[in-house]
């Protein structure tokens, strides 16, 4: 089928989409939802069998879903109408919800069902309900509603509802004077990613992200008790709250101790480096030990690693690797592992070259440090996403496993042409050939983990439920196999050889040579892209390898 992927953006589930179905042998194209008169030329040139929207802010025109057959992917169970669904459902704590794929009508999600599934809520951010448990819904959703679409003998429901209103600042307000740590946790998480919540810290007005819970730590309400790395604590009614990122007016989001200078003043709250703390509380770099095996989790918002984050993942993976221990298991955070250097703490630096070059020196150090390890096998163990430099810093363990269902992004090109380091140039034609690694750093395009693994980029693609638990199996197995030592001397032996061909040093200077005209020459790409991504600035267009309705000829026969 002609599949027309309608959407605001090309975000994690029209990712998911595109390759799911893609992978099924439909033809798949994408429109950004930019106007009418777009839309409906996108629709004339594709002459789609369905147009699917996965993501949108507003309603498509009647012109179109009155002659097309149009689908809706809502974020709600059968009934729920309205936007703000799932920050809803997050704020008032609903134990279940769910994903339904309706056909567009004039009512806002009134039309009727083509599929619904519904899912177990967790107490976590948006963005991370949406990324999994949504995500993974939606396309169930999807390929069921295409089954009844092609069997041609299924009738879609019409299912009665309510609908609710936009929540607004007003619904989302906090009281630090009478509400617990779970209430306050629940609006920040319902309000993460977008808008967030609209609070004042230090006395001055700024909008709420990425909260954690603070088990231990006590003060009075609304006092802020102290610092730890990015984020500040501040009390509640019944214990306190870490607020990691803020954003203040007429600025980006940025960590909350960089957008406030009165941050310095608080009292540090320091952990012992690196472990991991034995109670619920905020640490971005934590280090634990289970059977022969280093675990190295690192909680970067976003997945985003700035200099200062990456020299400190570097310091706690030193210390990892003076342990007694024989695998180092790198598992990142729970909704990214990596997505490479820090725009955001770029964009606002007062020198966006000189801040970018110095995090892909600091990114680099810390890929070479990881490389270099003779003393133990490395595994990247990755339950979540990766983008442009996050994916060859994972490739630089001796071993990558993937939770099935994990999107990625292994190019660099999309941020205004960037050439990207993280040893690339070495990494990846090793694993798929020089025809490979141009097709994947030239294509622009997502990679589902199945794709990685079938492509030798990654190594392995586990099962989503017990992912957890089967890594620390396999790595404890790995840490007790008797041809152990065999696998490190031949580790060591390929390391030699492939200096002795061609130095990592030299592979770094020749990528950051690249680099360096990213950042400093006349060429302001870069520049420019990571400033439109970083203020969110509207699309303007498609982009041509997205829109493939848009190419000349494209459905001309071969």
């Amino acid at each position: 089928m002609r599949i027309l992927l309608l959407t605001h953006s090309f975000n994690s589930l029209a990712q998911r989409l595109w390759c799911e179905l893609g992978a099924r042998g439909h033809t798949v194209s994408v429109e950004f939802d930019i106007s009418d008169e777009v839309t409906h030329e996108a629709v004339a040139l594709f002459q789609p069998d369905v147009v699917l929207a996965p993501f949108l802010k507003r309603a498509i025109p009647e012109s179109i879903w009155s002659q097309y057959l149009c689908w809706v992917v809502h974020p709600g169970v059968e009934g729920d109408r309205g936007p703000s669904a799932l920050d809803w459902a997050i704020q008032n704590g609903e134990p279940t919800w769910g994903v339904t794929v309706l056909q567009a009508q004039a009512e806002m999600d009134a039309g009727p069902v083509w599929a619904s599934a519904t899912f177990a809520t967790r107490a976590v951010k948006k963005s991370s309900l949406y990324r999994n448990e949504v995500t993974e819904a939606a396309v169930q959703c999807v390929l069921n509603a295409l089954e009844r679409r092609q069997s041609g003998t299924f009738t879609p429901r019409q299912v009665s509802g309510q609908a609710h209103a936009l929540m607004r600042q007003s619904d989302r307000a906090i009281d630090w004077a009478t509400q617990t740590t779970a209430q306050i946790l629940a609006r920040i998480h319902a309000a993460d990613g977008f808008p967030g919540v609209a609070d004042a810290l230090f006395g001055e007005p700024c909008h709420l992200f990425d909260a954690w819970p603070e088990a231990q730590l006590r003060g009075a309400p609304g006092t802020l008790l102290g610092r730890r790395a990015t984020a500040v604590l501040r009390a509640t009614a019944d214990g306190a709250v870490w607020i990691g990122h803020v954003k203040r007016p007429e600025s980006i989001k940025l960590p909350a101790t960089l957008a406030f200078a009165q941050a310095d003043a608080l009292p540090e709250l320091p952990l012992a480096p690196w472990w991991k703390a034995g109670h619920a509380t905020w640490q971005d770099i934590a280090y634990s030990e289970a059977d022969g095996v280093g675990l190295l989790d690192f909680e970067f918002y976003n997945g985003a690693m700035g200099t200062v984050q990456c020299q400190r993942l570097r310091q706690a993976f030193d210390f990892a690797a003076s342990r007694a221990t024989r695998v180092i298991v790198l598992r990142g955070g729970a909704d990214f592992w990596s997505n490479g250097i820090h725009l955001n703490l770029i964009e606002a630096a007062s020198s966006p070259a000189d801040e970018s070059w110095a995090n892909i020196f600091a990114m680099d150090d810390l890929a070479e440090a990881i490389l270099r390890c003779e003393s133990h096998l490395t595994v990247a163990a990755m339950h979540a996403g990766a983008g442009a430099g996050g994916c060859f810093l994972a490739r630089c363990a001796d071993l990558v496993w993937l939770r099935e269902g994990v999107m990625l992004n292994p190019h660099y090109k999309n941020m205004g042409n960037l050439f990207g380091s993280e040893f690339w140039t070495y990494l990846l034609p090793a694993r798929v050939g020089p025809e490979g690694a141009q097709r994947i750093m030239q294509r622009r395009l997502p990679m589902t983990a199945a794709e990685a693994v079938h492509s030798g980029f990654y190594d392995e693609c586990l099962p989503g439920a017990g992912f957890a638990e089967s890594v620390l199996r396999r790595a404890g197995q790995l840490a007790e196999s008797a041809d152990l030592a065999e696998r490190m001397a031949a580790k060591r032996a390929k390391r030699q050889s492939d200096e002795a061909a061609q130095p990592l040093a030299q592979y770094r200077a020749q990528e950051l040579q690249q680099m360096q005209r990213n950042f400093y020459g006349f060429d302001a790409s870069y520049h420019i892209a990571r400033h439109h991504f970083v203020a969110r600035s509207p699309h303007s267009w498609t982009p041509r390898h997205l829109a493939i309705h848009r190419d000349l000829g494209w459905n001309s026969p071969s």
